[in-house]
């Protein structure tokens, strides 16, 4: 599965490019079963979970083939099948997002139980029975069957504002006849993304940007060519890692609205930072956006609430403070001076990934699995360490930075799934890593 092996305590300094935002990236994969005409995205993150999507689509009968190094075609003139390899649906959490778009295209789905990180429950409930708004039924087995003669609009609240049942209501309606209406749709900047896409297509969908999504059907959708957008939460975690141990860090494809809510926790965990608008000169690999710069050298202190309080960290969907920046959030707070108490309100496996800070040095309770007490600063040392999912894997990388000594991250795949060429961009600001193989 490889290793990383990270010589901590050397500081990182100069420019940094996001890649594309993997959760954009893995429903406009899905999308591209919507029409029979040529599909181009760009800046598209060659990440494990990517070439996974790709695979299903070529499987399904869809030709997709690289252009660029971050350039897809696709063009699905003929959608073979309606039913996953199991094999490759397992090996990835977004295959489930095929469910909208061969829904809509072949009226029927047959998916295994997908795979994806062990984070704690993570139900299809809400997937399905956005579907079944539209006039699917459900047959569940080994696999999940879905099926309908016709796709039909309606009204339908969403049970949770989960991102990619909302993205699978979005593809199946976008096709369905008439008008559907979505309440309590999430509204994170990879739906909008996907949902510009569509439009590029020819779908006609109203309120983007807001938990209430007004779609009108279409008979057909046609090709497009759509840029992924920077991905923030690589932005985040480029932030925590220049917050404790940069000499100068500047991160381009920053916009500072999709960043509001993710400053502000930085900022309570003592981070300054610069944010510039996005201008007229390109940035490197032409990224889109604004870019921030995380000053080196801080002097980390965490901002108490009122009256000197401890303050609370927690998470919460769009626009509050992303989940997948909770791991990465943390071992700043380990570096910072002061306690902080983090609430993990998603999901109750992701906390467990601290058992490796502490064996570092960390000075961390974990008072139930949603619950971690940290307090600050701690010097940590190097270990070796399993990376138990993508963003914890990329905290025990940022951790490992700064430490002193050696660590060895095994598992890395994890981290590959959602960072790419993680290991070569942390080369060029100066980190001492390297990657092994299974037999390095």
């Amino acid at each position: 599965m490889g290793r990383f092996v990270i010589d901590g305590g050397y500081r990182v300094a100069g420019e940094v490019v996001p890649s594309g935002n993997k959760n954009e990236a893995l429903p406009a994969l899905a999308a591209c079963l919507l029409t029979d005409e040529e599909i181009f995205l760009e800046n598209l993150p060659r990440i494990r979970d990517v070439e996974v999507m790709v695979q299903i689509l070529q499987d399904l009968g869809a030709e997709a083939e690289w252009t660029g190094s971050n350039r897809l075609r696709v063009k699905a003139v003929e959608v073979r099948k309606s039913a996953l390899d199991a094999a490759l649906g397992r090996r990835v959490r977004a295959s489930v997002l095929f469910a909208g778009s061969l829904m809509a295209r072949r009226h029927e789905v047959v998916l295994p139980p997908p795979g994806g990180d062990v984070i704690g429950r993570r139900k299809l409930d809400t997937h399905f029975d956005a579907l079944m708004a539209l006039g699917a039924t459900l047959e569940v087995g080994d696999s999940y069957r879905l099926r309908a003669d016709a796709l039909v609009g309606g009204e339908m609240f969403l049970e949770e504002a989960s991102v990619t049942a909302t993205e699978n209501a979005i593809m199946a309606s976008a096709l369905a006849k008439g008008t559907t209406v979505i309440e309590n749709a999430a509204c994170e900047p990879h739906v909008r993304g996907l949902c510009r896409m569509l439009s590029a297509m020819g779908a006609r969908i109203g309120g983007i940007g807001t938990n209430t999504l007004t779609i009108e059907g279409v008979d057909r959708l046609h090709g497009a060519t759509h840029v992924v957008g920077p991905d923030y939460l690589e932005v985040g975690s480029y932030i925590g890692l220049a917050a404790v141990m940069g000499d100068g860090v500047t991160i381009h494809g920053a916009n500072p609205r999709e960043l509001r809510k993710i400053r502000g926790v930085f900022e309570t965990l003592g981070v300054q930072m610069q944010f510039s608008e996005a201008g007229e000169t390109a940035t490197p690999g032409g990224c889109p956006g604004g870019k921030v710069f995380v000053p080196g050298r801080q002097q980390l202190r965490i901002r108490p609430d009122l009256l000197g309080a401890i303050p609370q960290i927690d998470d919460a969907p769009w626009p509050q403070f992303p989940t997948d920046l909770m791991s990465i959030a943390i071992v700043v707070a380990t570096q910072s001076a002061g306690t902080t108490l983090f609430f993990e309100k998603m999901f109750e496996g992701r906390m467990f990934f601290v058992d490796g800070l502490i064996g570092m040095g960390a000075s961390i309770i974990l008072c139930d699995p949603h619950r971690v007490v940290v307090a600050g600063p701690s010097r940590l040392y190097g270990t070796t360490l399993e990376s138990p999912d993508v963003r914890a894997g990329m905290a025990l990388l940022i951790a490992s930075l700064a430490a002193t000594g050696r660590s060895v991250i095994g598992n890395i795949r994890q981290i590959d799934r959602g960072y790419e060429r993680v290991d070569e961009k942390l080369r060029l600001l100066g980190a001492r890593i390297e990657r092994l193989d299974e037999d390095g």
